[in-house]
């Protein structure tokens, strides 16, 4: 691989950027490289400053369900952006984009449009308190919600205390009322109720956690959390900003039929513009400013470029056939690469078009499995990847995504290298 145009870039950006990138994990650190800077995308491809080609399993986290640069969504961005980028007022594709949600998610009666994922879960939380007039969040270990003061909390496991935080700058004292819980536990989660029923205002949680690497959940537990709070006068809070519409119309919810009180979103429903959104019951959105008393607001928030390629994607996956199509393909894939590891102390973990290897001697089901894997040999894996021309998460804790410009073939290229790849790797 030539990648010196990437790495003279990495070296420029570190003298003006920390660390030379502005998200962490794009700057390859635990994969012992430097990163890839890309400069161009087209369906299931992106190409890097030095001409390298490469199928992309990142597609920028998940927001790609359509392949890159889509026409349709294209077009609609050329279409809105000759009259203008923003206004700091409202325009009918809020509403046109609040509708097709709306209509695809029941759970989801009113929605609030914002400019990240982090700032929906984070006034989505705001809003839970506010509704229930308590104060204590219940999260779970390995579950990221965005890096709120709040939420950033450390991955250690155990009940009966709070957590430190896992970044340096937040207060102890902001996280006094956050408690984090190993995923995929019941009885976790029915302590802390015994103990606190009458605290807790929201559990929040990933229905599918995606930044650990795709964990699913156990037989009823989605339920089981559902019915406990229910009982206990708590607000369940899905983050479908990874799952959201990922595989199923109505996202994970629709899947598994679970209906939370409120669900924040993200990624899919921007095309590809910097966009999140949280929604639920009508009782609850109301109590948003301006037609109530907890406050959110937003320079960008429903900004029209953002709003009309979210509307273009949305019409989409709305298709009749699109997730048969997509989901099937998808499952195909993991059913070859899977049989294709077998034998090797390397597990698969998929749902959906979303997938995770793990270089682990045991399935892995929460974020005390993840912490078991081997990063190293993964560091290694990913390197062949790339000089076999695809390009995964750059990281074993994330998800890799299939979009519908995925094709069978293209797929088949990829689970060769993957094969040819774990091969190579000894010890």
């Amino acid at each position: 691989m030539n990648n010196e145009k990437s790495r003279a870039a990495f070296l420029e950006a570190k003298k003006y950027i920390p660390g030379g990138v502005n998200s962490p994990v794009r700057a390859f650190k635990d994969i012992g490289r430097i990163p890839l800077f890309i400069k161009k995308a087209l369906g299931p491809y992106i190409y890097d400053i030095d001409g390298g080609k490469y199928i992309d399993h990142c597609l920028s986290w998940g927001v790609h369900l359509l392949g890159h640069n889509h026409p349709k969504v294209i077009a609609a961005v050329r279409k809105t952006i000759a009259g203008g980028t923003s206004f700091g007022a409202p325009v009918t594709l809020e509403t046109e984009l609040a509708r097709r949600i709306a209509g695809l998610v029941p759970s989801i009666e009113m929605v609030r449009f914002v400019n990240s994922g982090t700032e929906a879960a984070m006034s989505a939380i705001r809003l839970a308190r506010a509704f229930t007039k308590r104060d204590i969040i219940v999260k779970f270990d390995g579950c990221y919600h965005g890096h709120a003061d709040h939420l950033l909390v450390a991955a250690g496991s155990g009940v009966s205390c709070l957590h430190k935080s896992s970044s340096k700058g937040v207060p102890e004292s902001f996280l006094q009322n956050t408690i984090s819980l190993p995923f995929n536990d019941f009885t976790a989660v029915k302590d802390i109720f015994q103990n606190h029923r009458d605290k807790i205002a929201a559990v929040i949680v990933e229905p599918v956690p995606a930044n650990m690497g795709v964990i699913i959940p156990k037989n009823g537990y989605l339920q089981f959390l559902s019915d406990i709070t229910k009982k206990s006068g708590t607000l369940l809070i899905f983050d479908e900003v990874i799952t959201g519409f990922r595989w199923h119309k109505s996202g994970a919810q629709g899947y598994f039929g679970i209906n939370p009180d409120l669900t924040v979103l993200g990624k899919i429903i921007g095309g590809g513009f910097p966009i999140g959104a949280f929604g639920g019951r009508k009782e609850i959105m109301k109590l948003l400013a301006p037609a109530g008393p907890v406050y959110q607001a937003g320079t960008l928030s429903g900004n029209p470029v953002a709003m009309a390629a979210g509307i273009a994607v949305m019409d989409e996956i709305s298709k009749k056939g699109f997730y048969d199509k997509i989901n099937k393909t998808s499952e195909c894939f993991f059913v070859e690469i899977t049989g294709r590891l077998r034998g090797r102390k390397i597990s698969v973990n998929s749902i959906g078009t979303m997938f995770s290897i793990f270089f682990a001697g045991a399935p892995v089901e929460d974020h005390t499995g993840l912490k078991k894997c081997d990063i190293k040999k993964f560091a290694r894996f990913y390197r062949g990847m790339l000089y076999s021309g695809v390009y995964f998460s750059p990281a074993q804790g994330e998800t890799n995504f299939i979009s519908s410009q995925h094709t069978s073939s293209i797929l088949a290229r990829a689970a060769a290298a993957v094969e040819r790849t774990a091969g190579e790797i000894r010890g």
